[in-house]
């Protein structure tokens, strides 16, 4: 883990990304699980092994972990496999996508699902990695 994020942060962070995939959560419990607006095909997604298998190609020079419950979230540069938390949520901040692991892990969910802009947000992503991976190789060098 990096660093946790405020309350004020977390709600920033949630108060985003119900504005990417949330945004016709009207009628479906989004209020109780944010996942919700996945397994009720409000927004476009994959589920299941389909979904652990795009996670695992999606990288980040950092990821966001938010609760379900909305009142807690880190900010970590490893993609996290696992969480002891029930419900979360794993993003890039610029939120090229998303994954959603569940409590119904297996019969609903985990979930993943792709910004509309997905292909340019992902490529910042891909350029930000590279930058720091020429940093550290830099670093390593003696360079400044």
């Amino acid at each position: 883990m990096v660093r946790e994020l405020s309350r004020s942060e977390v709600a920033g962070a949630v108060e985003r990304w119900l504005a990417c995939f949330g945004k016709h959560s009207d009628g479906i419990h989004a209020d109780q699980y944010l996942w919700h607006v996945f397994s009720y095909e409000r927004f476009p997604s994959v589920r299941a092994e389909a979904a652990k298998a795009a996670y695992a190609l999606h990288e980040a020079h950092e990821y966001v972990i938010l609760s379900n419950d909305r009142d807690r979230g880190w900010v970590t540069d490893i993609r996290p496999a696992q969480c002891p938390l029930s419900d979360w949520f794993v993003f890039p901040p610029n939120l090229a996508w998303t994954m959603a692991f569940t409590h119904e892990d297996g019969w609903l969910g985990p979930f993943f699902a792709r910004h509309p802009d997905h292909e340019r947000l992902n490529a910042e992503n891909a350029a930000q990695i590279r930058k720091a991976r020429e940093t550290a190789s830099a670093r390593l060098k003696g360079w400044a």
